[in-house]
């Protein structure tokens, strides 16, 4: 497996890991095979020693010195605790955005809720998982703030776990329903440029999942 030409190799390799710990293809406690990483996708042991202690510091994995690295097991107080932060810095970047998106940009948010309310009738999680993350992007990169896109960033790393397994998929998906209703809302709030609603809104919507699901 190939590093994309636009990724280090050291974010190849961490987001390959990052991607298996969502989908739950590596489980809590699990011990990190790096030899086998290293194969897999054809890159040297030091950008995947790298990785592996950038995700060890984003709270993914945990290490042993002599004894390697672990997934990370699943703290729900913690990931509540961060749902709050994200929250709130979200809704501060909604509102920086606000005065920046285009009708092309609202636009292409209206098309990937309508994308993922497809996604989630057909029990297709994993696709909802990747256009929340492109919808949600698309406003944090209008703020215009790099320490606040970096922070997000980071946060967000430590949040992705279990967010969207569960071994009820119907009631995950009723939950979904919810959460991109939540993102029509958004997109309304951000055309009328109501930031006091988009800073209300965002400040709870990234605990409305984890609240039901925990």
């Amino acid at each position: 497996m190939q590093a994309p030409k636009y990724q280090s190799l050291k974010d190849h390799v961490y987001d390959y890991i990052a991607q298996r710990i969502q989908d739950q293809t590596l489980l809590p406690n699990q011990k990190i095979n790096e030899a086998e990483i290293c194969k897999k996708l054809d890159i040297s042991r030091t950008p995947t020693r790298e990785a592996l202690f950038q995700l060890a510091s984003d709270n993914l994995l945990d290490y042993l010195p002599r004894r390697g690295f672990t997934v990370k097991a699943f703290d729900p107080k913690k990931k509540l605790d961060l749902s709050m932060i994200i929250g709130t810095l979200e809704g501060l970047a909604a509102t920086l955005a606000a005065d920046h998106l285009s009708p092309k940009d609202l636009s292409a948010m209206e098309a990937l809720v309508e994308k993922m309310d497809h996604a989630i009738a057909h029990h297709q999680f994993s696709d909802y998982y990747k256009d929340q993350i492109i919808f949600h992007k698309m406003y944090i990169d209008k703020s215009d703030n790099e320490i606040l896109i970096e922070t997000l960033g980071s946060l967000k790393n430590s949040f992705i776990r279990q967010s969207y397994a569960s071994e009820d998929p119907d009631k995950l998906m009723r939950i979904l329903y919810v959460v991109n209703d939540e993102h029509r809302k958004i997109v309304e709030l951000l055309r009328t440029r109501d930031k006091a609603g988009l800073e209300a809104t965002l400040k709870y919507h990234w605990r409305i999942i984890d609240s039901e699901m925990l």
